[in-house]
Formats: structure tokens, C-alpha cells, sequence
């Protein structure tokens, strides 16, 4: 889908909508290539039960595509350290489909990373693994820059970095994340991971002055509603993604929205905003016109309906520790 953008071209290569928990995507323009949040992960337990075997194929793949746009990329973007938006430096086959340095090698070596502040506006866990990925994964890289608020300009091209911004509402405990701009000759485009919806008014308030063409966004997690997270939160979430689509033609709705099978029920109030307006609202698999593979919200239909090996099932029955380092039986 050309998204009615002419000079800037995207690729989604990992998201909820193709399998796995990621929103890593290759951008291009006439100036330069930019592989946003390298990174791609699994929940390690969904309805009590690890991974399905699709899963870890989906997951493979992404890692696939991810490795042939960094070759290709000349930036890496890293808005937080969550590890489903950056790829660490140690094996684990159970979450992220890494071999102890290689994996991030591929990614991030002679690369100008473009990353979150470590030290500033960022919770303690995400504190310690940007101090780590910058003694690991980084080394590889040409240069670390910090990209809180700044613009970088290549030829014709703007990469701009908003302030940081609440992973979900107000004062997350997730912390903070970056959105990231790309511009081109009156052509923009915005990257907005795990804004949750946006829940919180000040990221609405960025991303609609912003007024971009096409916005890929971290939609509210539906899936944690009165569980880990407040339903008041999930309703303000989804209501400021129906202002949001009724100001950007095109908006791809991804990460942890899609973790509910029934988001589209849940989300009818944004695409009947988004129809009645003429815009447009998809996933990440959808603007590629794929098909949408919700696995991780099938997991349990998955083991019923696809019952795995006997070879699977015994290392499902080893521990968490033993199947990070032992390749599942796919």
C-alpha cells in the first residue's frame, strides 16, 4: 500500500499483526535508511502456556527480515530498552531469539544508533539495561547518540525525536519512550511505540499538532484491562486514538492493542470515527496486504487446534532457565 506517500517508503518487519511483540520497521527515503526499534520478542507465558510452535516460526522470520534491513540501514533507532524495541547481547531462545552476541552484532554494528536518554526520564529497569546495552549490543554500533529532542538532518531528510513521553498514562512506571519523525518534501511520517493508545493528553496533543500522514501507533492494551491496568485508563486510550484518526489519513494501529482477539470490537468507536472522516486505519500486516496472524491471542486455540510434537511438549516441560538456552524443537 503506497499510503499515499511517494518519497517515503515503509516496511513493518515485525509486529503483533505478523506474529510477534515488536513494532520494527524499515524506513526509506531518497537520503537515507533508518531501521526503527531493532528489536522483537514472545511472552514467555500466555494462558499458562509458552510459545506455540508458529510463534517461534514467526519469530525466526522477523529475525530474518530484521537482519537483511540492517544491512541495508545505515541508522538504528532505540526509543526505549523495553527488549521487544532493541536486541540484547545474550542468548535466549524462549523470548527474543538471540544468539549470544551475533544477533545484535547483525543489527547494530557500524551503525549510528539514535537512542534514549539512559540516564534521564527513565525508570530504573530500563536505566540498567540502557547502561548494558551500551556496554553489549552498542559497542558494535559507530556511534551512540542520544535523541531526546533532537532532529538530525540527512540531505532532504529530518529525523526529529520528541521530548520523552509516557510509556501509557501520566507518571507510568513503564516509564518513557521517544516518538520518532520522518520528513521529507512535505511528506511526514511518525513513530509512536507504546504510547497506549495514547493515554496520556500530552503525547495526543504532540502527535495531532504534528498532523503526519501516516502514524504507526502502540495502541491501549485491552488485553490488561481491570488486571493490571485501570479500564479508565484503556477508555481514555482508545478515546484519544479516535481524535488521532480523524486527523491523520492514515494510521497503523499496532503492538498491544492487537494482544485481544476482540480489539476490533473494542476498537469500533475508532474505526467508525476513522471511516466517517475518510481515513484509514490498519495494521502492520494489512498495510503490507497480508494477512493478520494474532498468534499470540490464538496461543490457546493454537495448542487445541495445531497440538505440537511430543519433542515440543518435553521441552515445554524443561525449566525457563533450560529453554532459554535450548532451541525449541520446531
Amino acid at each position: 500500500m503506497n499510503s499515499m506517500l511517494k518519497y517515503i517508503h515503509l516496511v513493518p518487519l515485525a509486529a503483533e499483526s505478523l506474529g510477534v511483540r515488536s513494532m520494527c520497521t524499515y524506513v526509506e527515503t531518497p537520503d537515507v535508511k533508518i531501521l526503527l526499534d531493532a528489536g522483537v520478542a514472545l511472552c514467555p507465558n500466555r494462558f499458562g502456556l509458552p510459545p506455540h510452535p508458529k510463534e517461534f516460526k514467526a519469530i525466526e522470520s522477523c529475525r530474518r527480515k530484521i537482519a537483511g534491513a540492517a544491512k541495508k540501514a545505515e541508522i538504528v533507532t532505540l526509543s526505549h530498552y523495553h527488549f521487544d524495541h532493541h536486541t540484547p547481547s545474550y542468548e535466549d531462545w524462549l523470548c527474543n531469539w538471540t544468539e549470544a552476541t551475533e544477533t545484535a552484532r547483525q543489527i547494530y554494528e557500524g551503525k549510528i544508533v539514535l537512542m534514549k536518554n539512559p540516564k534521564e526520564k527513565i525508570n530504573y529497569s530500563q536505566r540498567r539495561r540502557g547502561w548494558m546495552f551500551q556496554k553489549t549490543s552498542g559497542k558494535y554500533a559507530e556511534k551512540l547518540e542520544i535523541a531526546d529532542e533532537k532532529t538530525f538532518i540527512f540531505g532532504k531528510t529530518k529525523v526529529r525525536f520528541s521530548d520523552p513521553v509516557f510509556h501509557g498514562p501520566e507518571s507510568s512506571a513503564l516509564g518513557w519512550v521517544l516518538m520518532t519523525i520522518v520528513e521529507f518534501q512535505g511528506e511526514k511520517f511518525v513513530f509512536a511505540p507504546d504510547v497506549q493508545g495514547p493515554m496520556c493528553p500530552h503525547t495526543l496533543e504532540l502527535i495531532v499538532r504534528e498532523k503526519p500522514q501516516l502514524l504507526m501507533i502502540g495502541g491501549p492494551p485491552l488485553y490488561l484491562a481491570g488486571f493490571r491496568v485501570n479500564e479508565e485508563y484503556i477508555q481514555v486510550g482508545l478515546k484519544n486514538l479516535e481524535e488521532i484518526v480523524e486527523t491523520v489519513p492514515y494510521t497503523i494501529s499496532e503492538h498491544h492493542i492487537l494482544r485481544d482477539i476482540n480489539w476490533r470490537e473494542k476498537a469500533k468507536d475508532v474505526f467508525e470515527k476513522a471511516y466517517a472522516t475518510g481515513h484509514k486505519i490498519l495494521t502492520a500486516a494489512e498495510f503490507l496486504g497480508k494477512k493478520n496472524m494474532f498468534l499470540e491471542a490464538l496461543r490457546k486455540q493454537l495448542f487445541i487446534e495445531n497440538p505440537p510434537s511430543k519433542e515440543f511438549e518435553k521441552w515445554m516441560r524443561e525449566s525457563i532457565a533450560t529453554k532459554k538456552h535450548v532451541k525449541p524443537p520446531i
